[in-house]
């Protein structure tokens, strides 16, 4: 097949998920047009099955704001009779699947029917999606996908939940490359320049915004390493980063904190890790925590959102309510203060992401299309 994938090019769960769809698609024989307004974070070009179209926003002094979902839906239209492409794969539903549907309905009148397969992420339903501005075109780009998944069966309930959806919405869950994970975590590694042998290393992974609860990783770490020996790695950047380092520095924890930034060696500095916090206030899915568990890394999460359906209670890690930090913080010493104890959850940890695998997950996408083209030609 030859598929179009829309993404965003950035470090977000959407665009890596996205990313590495197209990348073992293509390693499976698909013929994989990535388009978007700069190069992904994770793709590699070093596979003939591989391209990637950018678009490119003139910029017009009439404009306030220049239209991207113009440039996109134009730059969809040229690449599909270009290259002859059947599928339209888009990551979030605004503005890709608005886009995306323009391109549509420019196509049919020039004779080209082509099918669009809609993936909702999360925070282009809960949060940007159902603010009133958006909230009739994301219903109308939905009802007028040819299909939708959603990454969890919570975000496809919260979609029926905030909007007038008229289709059926498929469950896909987000996934691993397990085996690349472990190539990447025999890399030599110099754990010393993290911490001493007999301290623990904690980590956490995010954009740093509000609903990451970023305060509440800080709060309990402090409260883990009363008791145990720990610093913390804290990977990604984003507008409570600031904040964040100015509570490190109250409490007196500084010392104990690495900031490292947005990072393309997360599954290096996983492969340190002892334990993964994520006590967000929801999440839709989840990737970080499935990262975070297919490097053999336990996780402490709030029991919000998707992360029920990664975070297997009692096995993979613990959960909690969300702004509990004295429960997550007793729930990490309970499996950091033992190493038995941490030996067995590092093991169960990698066993339940093995579950998520992307060798279960993708064919349940190429099903997915064939099922979308087959539609299209009736």
């Amino acid at each position: 097949m030859k598929i179009a994938i829309v993404c965003y090019p950035t470090f977000g769960g959407s665009g890596v998920v996205a990313t590495e769809l197209g990348l073992e698609l293509a390693r499976r024989g698909h013929e994989i047009h990535f388009i978007t307004y700069s190069q992904p974070v994770r793709l590699a070009l070093l596979n003939p099955n591989v391209h990637f179209h950018e678009v490119h926003v003139p910029e017009y002094p009439l404009f306030h704001y220049q239209p991207y979902e113009l440039a996109l839906s134009s730059k969809l239209v040229d690449m599909v009779k270009l290259h002859n492409i059947e599928l339209l794969h888009v990551h979030y539903a605004i503005p890709h699947a608005y886009a995306g549907y323009m391109a549509k309905k420019m196509l049919k009148e020039q004779g080209i029917r082509i099918p669009m397969v809609t993936t909702l992420h999360g925070t282009d339903i809960t949060l940007v999606g159902n603010h009133p501005f958006y909230k009739p075109a994301v219903s109308f780009s939905i009802n007028h996908s040819d299909m939708v998944t959603s990454v969890s069966q919570n975000l496809k309930e919260e979609t029926y939940r905030l909007f007038d959806i008229n289709r059926d919405i498929t469950v896909i869950p987000n996934f691993i490359e397990v085996e690349k994970n472990k190539n990447e975590i025999t890399t030599p590694c110099e754990r010393s320049m993290m911490a001493t042998e007999r301290e623990k290393i904690i980590t956490h992974i995010s954009n740093f915004r509000k609903v990451k609860r970023i305060p509440d990783v800080v709060k309990i770490f402090d409260e883990i390493r009363k008791t145990v020996p720990a610093r913390l790695m804290m990977v990604g950047d984003g507008p409570e980063r600031e904040p964040a380092e100015k509570l490190c520095r109250d409490l007196g924890i500084s010392d104990k904190v690495i900031f490292f930034g947005n990072s393309n060696e997360i599954n290096q500095i996983l492969s340190y890790s002892d334990l993964f916090l994520l006590p967000s206030e929801t999440e839709s899915f989840g990737l970080a925590a499935l990262e975070a568990m297919a490097c053999g890394v336990p996780v402490i999460s709030t029991n919000s959102g998707g992360l029920p359906e990664v975070n297997e209670d009692g096995i993979s890690g613990y959960m909690g309510n969300v702004g509990d930090v004295q429960d997550m913080a007793a729930k990490a010493v309970s499996i950091l203060s033992d190493d038995d104890v941490l030996c067995r959850f590092k093991r169960d940890a990698l066993s339940v992401a093995q579950k998520f695998d992307i060798q279960n997950i993708l064919p349940l996408y190429e099903n997915l299309y064939r099922k979308a083209l087959k539609q299209q030609h009736v």
